[in-house]
């Protein structure tokens, strides 16, 4: 780094030069020193540490001309208005969302007139693009049988995968057949909404996968993919792998389009009847309906037997709302039932109408939809005298039934309680058809608003991880989502009274669109925004942490949305115990649900670092709502430096230099996520830019161009009015530049160049100064004493600059501009500008937690460049070095093994006596005599002095409480005595085939099994359609079997029938959360240094301190603290005579666990929180009586006695 010239600069040289003569010639401060500790010495030893890297880093990293370059330009420090702010960016927010919903609505028009034209039949098969037979070729190149040629080219902003942006392909779950006539003519008429999607993809080049989700199970997805998706090495020659695409007329986007929000009470059959099959079958479709609701719904389960109990205990007399932890209670309550007694079907029914009733009448809930879905193997009778008095005439709860297992024999009861009472009765025999035959529920749900016809609602989804990034960065992350959707109606003409909902149709969108339009650069440092929606859950946040990473969706395009309340990301300073209600967040959250303006200010915790280190601040909140949309956008900006912003800009339009002069050679970066500048059509003729640097050099050349115009305006959406109008299409050279942000950049590039022009060495006409000469003296034992390798510059518009002074000593570490290219995003700046406020003066030190992985570690050193105007002070820069850690912590070593006084002293860092550890502001070791504690935490070396350090108040203890932490689950409900595949197995399948054909050539196979299983008063007879429903394996058992399996046998006289596999996935049906993740709240204690405490009266002295009473012997063990002047450190010198018993201090959050006494629960339910229901609440319509498609339940007669021989008989065979 280039030295300074001129004669103050030299005078500041020659000051510090003395000065480090003067510590080194320091006289002692007594003239004998008696005690344990030489604490006089620990000061010295600090004080000339401390004082030798700051000096020296001052020098190196020309901070001081830095601060002068900014005031040499034309500069200005203003003060934010949080309001106006906040203003304007929620309009930019609005404005985005409404292309996406204008854009939603224009293809949910298209689809309901496509759905009206008549498909033309001309005999021929129909042809169209299934995702999962593109481009298939044979071994010798040909085209393979069934499968349809489409060109494909990798796309950045589509996850970079190959698409084609001029068609859609259809996507099928395993069980949905595409010769179904339903299917195919959806199929046929859907391939019509092929333009409207490439026009909304050209109008608005920002829309990510546009979809039409039918009811009929295909999902048809522009642009056109190839599944499952390959980069394009593989594309022409993938392999098929076993990536199904899930049914997603289950997920939240398409339930909550097609449905208005529901209350549901689940009544499950816990009878002694419901053992075997049929609890399995039972579980399986609670599971099931749990997963169609959201966060707008509310539900409970109730086991039933001779009484109706809750089957979370802690839910009692009440519907939670179905969020993603509840639903997890819910799920795993059911495998603790045990089947008893006998069904009390009055007290189960009245139980779920008098709750949902309570609920009606006392205003909770959603106030929309309510339902009782009934769960059993089959009821007495009809119950008619309970709906008479709880349900008729007006049928405000609907019914919905569900009978168990093969036996029939109640279905008709089953049938007539579910038409009498507006719903719907689904037989289930086995646990596979369970996901399918719930859905029936969500299309009676819907038959009101198809019957209006005119009232769309649109729908936001939660966030998710979903694919990859367009980002210039190379972290490959995925990214969070959010879906907008609403209902397809059907609006044909039928010959019997129907109200179908066609399916759904929808847009996804990436949350980093969203972001951009609230620059980082606008908050500020340690600035941030988030938005919260109408349930108090944030869609985005800097402390939202989703617990599943984006595997599911990119192996089956299953969004796991997050349901995290703003409570639980905003951790107020004052919380002491766990989810403490705080009125002002309370009271922050309140507003910003019912989308009110204002602002409010609070003093939060901040963790960063993986949970390691914590911070406190006082933050200002602003917040508006998004109008048209369930959504609230806040802002936090800390209190104090946060609220002033530095003004400075470089002209480029009228410059006379050209500006790219300021950017050359290749050691600058630039924010890879902040938008300078970018073209605005997808189909631009920029193409994809390889970095963020060569798309801002881009446009700097542009910018010199005659006709340059600035672009700063993004396009405006056309109203909700207007949707129906095709959008226009974008020209392909259009571009979107913040002018604002791209000067900045410029005049950052213009202050930082120039200082990396200056010389570190003298000129020939100063190599004889004797000042020069010294400089040149110190820098070079500078290298040898501190081990300087780079210093780098980071500036408020996101450059990062950086110059090496020796090659990297370990290369197989990646470079810090390599991992550090954020900027003011970055830890290392974050924590700078935080230590100015502490002290002004100084450097915040950092090592790498995984020390023992770098060869040879580096010590990194910031400091923040503050400017000031008009007696307003802002961040325009973090400075930084890096220094070799062994030859830092040599020079300590060298400094605290010397006397600094005339006489000599006993004892010093280098006896055995003495332990010295350098420790930073949150108590991590950055110098220890030994190399492995360093980057540790120092609780874990010496937890009994980290107590008392505690206890002397010179660190802070902070508990933090981590609500959205994932605890690991190793706990198993499935024993090892479960059933193991025999070698007999494949001809007991053989037989079991072949029984099968028998009673389907009768006709009657489900009358017969479910006569001779109700006989038997036993569903345990294995069914091989459902081995792999109830015969789980243990781990072990499964992974050492599945290579034994034998494939499905298949007949050639009859292709599409083909014999049920022996196991298909032995874990289905099995919650894998068990094996795996679970969320769950964690606690862990960290520190902050209180730097206060070590500067009594302005004068930095040791901390003497001392254990005593820990060790049989009386000994005590003192030590000696002292803070580092100019840095976020402290020195502590501990006494090792005495051999007192060390604790050790965990930093690793450890999982609460709630008193058992909560009603039962080991969890601590949230409280019940405020929220806003839905505006929209269409669940009724005159006229739905008159339909009366309720589900089928006729029964077929057979000989049983026949069939009770065969079954028997079978029976005997498996039993053998």
């Amino acid at each position: 780094m280039p030295c300074l010239n001129g004669n103050s600069d030299g005078k500041q040289v020659g000051l510090f030069f003395l000065l480090v003569l003067l510590l080194a010639r320091l006289p002692a401060a007594c003239p004998e020193q008696d005690e344990d500790i030489p604490h006089n010495e620990v000061k010295n030893w600090a004080l000339k540490f401390g004082v030798d890297l700051w000096e020296y880093g001052r020098q190196l990293t020309r901070m001081n001309e830095l601060q002068r370059k900014y005031h040499e330009v034309d500069i200005d420090v203003v003060r934010k208005d949080g309001l106006i702010l906040i203003r304007e960016m929620a309009a930019e927010v609005k404005n985005m969302m409404d292309f996406k919903m204008s854009a939603v609505m224009r293809i949910m028009d298209s689809a309901e007139q496509a759905a009206l034209t008549p498909q033309a039949d001309n005999g021929q098969p129909f042809r169209y693009y299934n995702a999962e037979k593109l481009n298939m070729f044979g071994p010798e190149g040909r085209p393979a049988e069934g499968t349809r040629e489409m060109i494909l080219h990798t796309n950045p902003h589509f996850e970079h995968l190959p698409v084609n942006s001029s068609l859609s392909t259809v996507l099928l779950p395993p069980h949905v057949d595409e010769k179904d006539p339903d299917v195919t003519n959806a199929i046929q008429w859907s391939e019509h909404l092929d333009p409207l999607f490439v026009n909304n993809y050209e109008g608005d080049p920002t829309l990510s996968w546009q979809f039409f989700g039918s009811s009929s199970g295909f999902l048809r997805r522009y642009p056109g993919i190839a599944w499952p998706p390959e980069d394009m090495s593989s594309v022409w020659q993938r392999a098929r792998s076993a990536r199904n695409v899930y049914d997603f007329r289950s997920s939240m986007w398409y339930v909550s389009a097609a449905t208005s929000p529901k209350d549901i009470v689940i009544l499950v059959d816990n009878s002694g009847s419901m053992g075997g099959r049929r609890a399995a079958i039972a579980r399986a479709i609670v599971e099931a309906i749990l997963d169609t609701l959201s966060d707008n719904d509310f539900v409970n389960v109730f086991k039933f037997s001779d009484s109706t109990d809750e089957t979370v205990p802690c839910f009692k007399d009440a519907l939670v709302q179905a969020n993603n932890e509840n639903k997890r209670w819910l799920k795993e309550s059911l495998r603790n039932l045990k089947p008893e007694n006998i069904a009390n079907f009055t007290s189960a029914l009245v139980t779920g109408f008098e709750i949902l009733h309570t609920y009606n009448r006392t205003g909770n809930g959603c106030q929309c939809n309510q339902a009782i879905m009934l769960i059993t193997d089959g009821p007495p009778g009809t119950y008619k005298e309970v709906f008479k008095m709880y349900n008729w005439p007006h049928r405000p709860v609907r019914v919905f039934t569900y009978l168990t297992g093969k036996d029939s024999g109640s279905a008709n009861e089953m049938h007539w309680m579910a038409c009498e009472n507006k719903g719907y009765y689904t037989r289930i025999a086995g646990v596979k058809e369970a996901q399918e035959k719930v859905l029936h529920y969500i299309e009676v749900m819907a038959r009101p608003m198809v019957m209006y016809q005119n009232d769309h609602p649109i729908q936001w989804s939660p966030s998710y991880v979903g694919g990859r990034s367009d980002s210039l960065s190379d972290d490959k992350r995925g990214q969070l989502m959010t879906s907008v959707t609403t209902p397809v109606f059907d609006r044909r003409n039928h010959s019997i009274r129907v109200a179908n909902v066609l399916g759904v149709v929808g847009t996804d969108v990436s949350v980093d669109e969203i972001k951009k339009l609230v620059p980082s650069y606008k908050l500020g440092v340690n600035g941030y925004s988030f938005i919260v929606n109408n349930n108090g859950h944030v869609l985005y946040h800097p402390d939202l942490r989703p617990l599943h990473n984006n595997e599911q969706y990119e192996d089956t395009l299953e969004p796991a949305y997050c349901s995290v309340d703003l409570t639980e990301v905003e951790l107020i300073e004052s919380e002491n115990s766990p989810r403490e209600n705080h009125s002002a967040l309370l009271d922050l959250r309140h507003d910003m649900i019912d989308q009110k303006e204002g602002e409010t200010e609070l003093n939060v915790k901040i963790h960063y670092d993986e949970m390691r280190r914590v911070t406190t601040r006082r933050h200002k909140y602003f917040y508006n709502p998004i109008e048209g949309t369930p959504f609230s956008l806040g802002l936090a900006i800390p209190e104090g430096y946060g609220m002033y912003e530095l003004v400075a800009e470089q002209e480029i339009k009228h410059s006379q230099k050209n500006v790219e002069e300021y950017f050359k050679g290749n050691n600058w970066k630039v924010h890879p996520d902040w938008v300078y500048c970018e073209y605005s059509s997808g189909s631009s003729g920029e193409q994809w830019f390889k970095s963020a640097e060569e798309r801002v050099l881009h446009f700097l050349s542009r910018s010199r161009r005659p006709g340059w115009k600035w672009m700063s305006l993004r396009p405006r959406s056309p109203t909700q009015r207007e949707h129906h109008h095709l959008s226009t299409k974008q020209d392909k050279d259009a571009y979107f530049c913040d002018k604002t942000l791209l000067q900045s950049l410029v005049l950052d590039a213009m202050v930082t160049e120039e200082l990396e022009h200056r010389s570190p060495y003298p000129t020939h006409a100063e190599d004889k100064h004797p000042i020069a000469t010294l400089l040149v003296l110190l820098q070079s034992q500078g290298h040898q004493m501190f081990g300087l390798t780079m210093s780098f510059v980071a500036t408020r518009s996101g450059l990062l600059r950086w110059t090496n002074h020796m090659e990297p000593a370990d290369a197989t570490q990646p470079h810090f501009s390599e991992a550090n290219v954020r900027a003011m995003d970055e830890t290392w700046y974050k924590r700078a500008v935080d230590q100015h406020a502490v002290e002004p003066e100084s450097f915040v030190f950092s090592v790498p937690f995984d020390v023992a992985s770098h060869e040879k570690p580096l010590v990194t050193a910031t400091h923040a460049v503050f400017v000031e105007h008009k007696g307003h002070r802002a961040a325009a820069a973090v400075v930084g070095l890096q220094y070799q850690h062994a030859t830092l912590a040599s020079h300590f070593i060298n400094i605290t093994s010397a006397c600094t006084g005339s006489s000599a002293c006993k004892k010093t860092c280098a006896s055995e006596e003495l332990d010295c550890y350098i420790l930073d502001n949150n108590g991590f070791i950055i110098i220890s005599e030994n190399h492995d504690h360093t980057g540790r935490f120092f609780g874990q070396i010496d937890g009994t002095i980290m107590d008392s350090l505690v206890q002397d108040r010179i660190y802070k203890k902070v508990p933090v409480y981590d609500y959205q932490g994932a605890c690991t689950n190793s706990k198993s409900t499935y024993g090892g005595d479960a059933n193991k595949i025999s070698p007999l197995m494949p001809m007991k399948m053989f037989f079991g085939w072949v029984a099968q054909v028998f009673i389907i050539w009768t006709g009657f196979i489900r009358t017969a099994y479910g006569a001779a299983l109700a006989y038997a008063q036993d569903e345990d007879i294995i069914d091989p359609d459902d081995y792999d429903a109830f015969d789980y394996n243990n781990g072990d058992d499964v992974i050492g079997d599945q290579e034994s399996m034998i494939p499905p046998i298949t007949f050639s006289n009859n292709p599409s029938f083909v014999a049920p596999p022996i196991e298909s996935d032995p874990m289905d049906g099995v919650d894998m959360g068990q094996y795996g993740v679970r969320a769950c709240d964690r606690k862990v204690d960290l520190y902050i240094l209180q730097p206060e405490r070590l500067n009594t009266s302005g004068q930095s002295n040791p901390l003497k301190g001392k254990l005593t009473n820990c060790h049989v012997t009386g000994c005590e063990r003192p030590f000696s603290v002292q803070k580092v002047p100019h840095s976020n450190l402290i020195l502590l010198v501990v006494d090792t005579l005495c051999p007192c018993g060390s604790k050790q201090l965990s930093i690793t959050p450890q999982e609460l666990v709630y008193d058992s006494g909560n009603g039962g629960c080991l969890h601590k339910p949230k409280d019940s929180l405020y929220r806003r229901r839905p505006p929209k609440c269409i669940n009724y319509h005159p006229e739905e009586i008159e339909i009366h498609i309720c589900g089928s339940a006729c029964m077929l007669n057979l000989n049983r006695g026949l069939l009770l021989v065969i079954t028997l008989v079978l029976k005997l065979f498996y039993m053998s």
